[in-house]
């Protein structure tokens, strides 16, 4: 469950993630692979993913499907949160 959390937690600081980590990230693969602008959000994506698996396995913690949901989860969090709230909202008024 643990690793799940810090999925979630991974996925939802991935777009936050991409200043401080994927452009420098991306500067030192450059000479060999060259990174397109619109692939940062990826990178910064796929750096924290792994930062986050190599936690959960340092803390024995969540299996690898949990810790891709949880990382889709958070990726997507707040597109989710104003789904469900427009959801709810919507239903209020009937």
């Amino acid at each position: 469950m643990l690793g799940f959390i810090i999925a979630v937690v991974a996925g939802f600081l991935a777009k936050y993630a991409e200043d401080p980590l994927a452009r420098p990230l991306a500067k030192a693969l450059d000479p060999r692979i060259k990174i397109e602008p619109g692939e940062l959000r990826l990178l910064s994506f796929m750096a924290v993913m792994l930062i986050a698996g190599v936690a959960a396995e340092v803390l024995d913690s969540g299996s690898t499907l949990w810790s891709i949901l949880g990382g889709i989860i958070g990726y997507f969090a707040t597109r989710l949160i104003a789904a469900v709230k427009a959801l709810v909202d919507g239903r209020g008024g009937v």
